[in-house]
């Protein structure tokens, strides 16, 4: 049963079957063993190393999940700070604001409502995935009997973080004398809890928290206590944007940002409906945040436009690809010391948030860079987005090694290749084009980014590469 939620970087599946509080009882003991045992085998010498913040979403199965969550931790010996009903990034502020040995947030992030989950860190926030940590949890929790377990003497303490927490996020966030509005859609998710305690909004000043002066927010799907979406709260759709797109430019408002099921990842619309991509606002927001700190280091994902690079390079930054996954721009970020990291998937880290992302700080710093411009946010982006781009496109194709085999003898000559994650074949400056082209870790799919100088050069290699890749999934 285990194996079937344990996936490469957390625990996911439907409640009650496969995961149910069984499962999740298990998952604590092994977290809370293996967390003290990293943290003691680190030499933290802390007190506060014996205690794991835990978190929850919305869903109705997490009280549940959490609390035999808990209890398994109790048992192991671990003690628990019970943050309750929080955003993901607020687990990796607690970790690192209270100095624990790690945490869990039970949430399925951008899932539907039958699937739940545990997203664990370790000393610092730093990600806990299948070679990281999570092989050996589950390694635990599958050697625990709870019928002849002489249980640990763990405590359990319920904190409230919040005011700690806005003050945290707040300090990204600068709008000078400049008045913004906004349309928020929280997706019926955690953004309907965070949003209005750190930023301010109708639904706050009812309970007497202070907003944000000169901002006004427009909500949209801000419920969040009867297990319904509106839409898939996964904002990388395109069609779980459009209600946003539209109160956008119905509302006159100056952008729209939506957020996924746990609060931890944005997509961002312009004032025109329009949807920026996400590798668009990685380059500028590096831009904003180098001219704080010339020469810093910036993480990108490696399948975003090449523009990216340039304007990195052009605000005196040194860009540094990395590999696809949070695990991944974790590391990336702490080995560079960088200011800033962006991937497509929406997720955008900083270092003075511990190196961990932040769907919060991620529009707090759009509201700033767009209040200090004095710019339409379409106006900010527009030179960005000077190449074409495919976006990803999926094959099934059964021999993916095969596949790619082909690819590095087709375009071996042709221009730079490497194999940081997939294979990456770069003309871009001889031909004008670049792609790249990864495996699926779980299913029989070759993902295909492409991009080029022009939309003639772009569909001549689309044209090209496809055929090689298998048959085109359209969905």
């Amino acid at each position: 049963m285990l194996g079937r939620v344990f996936k490469a970087y957390d625990v996911r599946g439907t409640y009650p079957d496969p995961l149910n509080e069984n499962l999740a009882w298990q998952i604590g003991y092994g977290c809370s063993k293996y967390l003290l045992g990293d943290a003691q085998a680190a030499g933290e010498t802390s007190p506060m190393m014996h205690n794991i913040v835990v978190g929850r979403d919305m869903r109705s199965s997490s009280p549940a999940l959490s609390k035999a969550l808990i209890h398994g931790i109790n048992d192991h010996g671990g003690n628990v700070i019970d943050l309750g009903l929080v955003d993901t990034s607020m687990i990796y502020f607690a970790v690192n604001h209270l100095d624990c040995a790690g945490g869990v947030m039970v949430t399925a992030s951008h899932n539907p409502p039958q699937y739940n989950g545990f997203k664990v860190s370790k000393r610092k926030a730093k990600p806990v995935g299948e070679a990281t940590g999570l092989a050996d949890i589950r390694k635990h929790a599958a050697m625990v009997d709870k019928l002849t377990l002489v249980p640990g003497k763990g405590r359990v303490e319920q904190r409230d973080l919040w005011a700690a927490y806005v003050k945290h996020v707040r300090s990204f966030l600068d709008l000078g004398s400049t008045k913004l509005k906004i349309v928020v859609d929280a997706s019926n998710g955690m953004a309907g809890t965070m949003v209005p305690r750190i930023f301010g909004s109708a639904l706050a000043k009812t309970a007497g928290i202070q907003a944000v002066p000169g901002l006004t927010i427009v909500e949209l799907n801000f419920e969040n206590t009867k297990n319904q979406f509106a839409h898939e709260p996964n904002p990388l759709v395109a069609a779980n944007l459009r209600q946003l797109q539209g109160a956008v430019v119905a509302e006159k408002a100056d952008l729209g940002v939506c957020f996924d099921g746990d609060a931890d990842r944005c997509v961002i619309v312009d004032e025109m409906g329009n949807i920026v991509g996400c590798d668009h606002l990685t380059a500028l927001v590096a831009k904003h945040m180098l001219s704080r700190d010339p020469g810093a280091a910036v993480v990108y994902d490696l399948r975003s436009t090449k523009a990216v690079e340039e304007e990195i390079r052009a605000a005196g930054g040194k860009p540094v690809r990395g590999r696809v996954g949070h695990v991944f721009m974790k590391a990336a970020m702490s080995e560079h010391q960088a200011i800033f990291g962006g991937e497509l998937s929406g997720h955008f880290y900083f270092r003075d948030n511990f190196n961990a992302d932040s769907g919060a700080i991620a529009m707090a710093e759009v509201l700033s860079i767009l209040a200090k411009s004095g710019k339409k946010m379409s106006q900010l982006i527009h030179p960005i987005a000077r190449y074409p781009q495919s976006g990803e496109i999926n094959f099934t194709i059964e021999d993916k090694d095969a596949a790619i085999a082909e690819l590095r003898k087709t375009f071996g000559g042709q221009g730079q290749i490497d194999d940081l994650d997939g294979i990456t074949i770069d003309c871009f400056a001889k031909d004008g084009w670049w792609i790249n082209v990864r495996k699926s870790n779980t299913e029989p799919l070759l993902r295909l980014n492409a991009e080029a100088r022009d939309r003639k050069t772009l569909e001549q290699v689309l044209s090209r590469v496809s055929p090689m890749l298998g048959r085109k999934v359209d969905h």
